[in-house]
Parts: structure tokens; C-alpha cells; sequence
């Protein structure tokens, strides 16, 4: 279960020696609420093509060079992404302080998340479900952000593609 902060592991891309994700473990973000005050993120935009991200790869390495270089780390190897159109995505990446030249930001208040595994074509099925779910726990979803916890490469070798959807409450 998270904490008020956010963080249950550290990270940084130095300390995957030869994978790119690590695996995910869905128990502690499964069907949770959690509070975060300040949350730490840094944010960035994704060009996408209908809603398929095109440059995703190169803005997380951008991202991870400025967290390294700060000396900083990722909580979680979060990154919460923000659809804002079929032009856009906005990325935020979880870290553990402020990191110079980079879009800082925070989140702060109450959230619920809930983990899916397939396919990315049942992120319909999945918001369908997910709106359901917050509205039998009484909640009514402000904010909504996907977390693609790996990449598809990493999906394939764990065979697992867990997807959570967290939102502000």
C-alpha cells in the first residue's frame, strides 16, 4: 500500500542493469485509496497520433537523464499518463525531489486506483469498469490518469501487461 507520500521502491534507470522495467506488483495499487499531499512529478508532453503515443520513448529518456543527473529517483517507476487530447499526452514521472530544468509539479488529494492486465485495445472496457467501480465506493472521478507499468517488451517477458488507472476522487 502506498504511503501519504506515494512511495513504496526507489529507482533509477542504473539500477535496472539488464531490463528496462521492472516487474510490477498490482497487490498494493489494486482497488486502494490513498491520499498524496505534494506528490513530486515531473511533467512533459507526448505527440500522439490518435491517441497512440509516438515519442514516448525519447521524452522518458529525456526525463530520466534530468533524474539521474539531479541525483534523484523515481518512486515506483510511476508514470502517470493524462490523455489531454488525440494530439497529446501529458507524462508525469514520480520522483523523490525537485529536479533542476524540468517541469516540476505536485498532486495532492484523494485517489483510487485499480489494476487491469491485457491488451491496451480494453482501456474502454477498462474506464467503463473502472467508473463503475468508483461509483460503488461512493466516489465521483475528477481527474483520471493511466499507468502503462511497462513497456511492451518488458510486458511480453514478464507475460503480464498491467495497466492502473488512478484518479482523483
Amino acid at each position: 500500500m502506498p504511503n501519504s507520500s506515494g512511495k513504496i521502491n526507489k529507482g533509477t534507470m542504473k539500477d535496472q542493469n539488464t531490463q528496462c522495467c521492472p516487474k510490477f506488483d498490482p497487490k498494493p495499487w489494486d482497488g486502494k485509496t490513498f491520499t498524496w499531499k505534494n506528490k513530486k512529478f515531473l511533467k512533459d508532453k507526448v505527440f500522439t497520433l490518435f491517441n497512440i503515443p509516438i515519442n514516448f520513448g525519447a521524452v522518458i529518456k529525456r526525463l530520466m537523464e534530468k533524474i539521474e543527473k539531479a541525483g534523484a529517483q523515481t518512486s515506483d517507476w510511476m508514470g502517470l499518463s493524462d490523455h489531454t487530447s488525440k494530439w497529446n499526452m501529458d507524462i508525469y514521472v514520480a520522483v523523490d525531489k525537485e529536479v533542476p530544468g524540468a517541469n516540476n509539479t505536485t498532486l495532492s488529494g484523494k485517489f483510487l486506483s485499480k489494476v487491469y492486465e491485457g491488451d491496451f485495445r480494453q482501456t474502454g472496457e477498462w474506464c467503463k469498469d473502472f467508473a463503475s467501480f468508483a461509483k460503488s465506493k461512493g466516489f465521483k472521478v475528477k481527474k483520471w490518469y493511466m499507468w502503462y507499468t511497462t513497456c511492451p517488451k518488458c510486458a511480453k517477458k514478464y507475460g503480464k501487461n498491467y495497466v492502473v488507472i488512478i484518479a482523483k476522487v
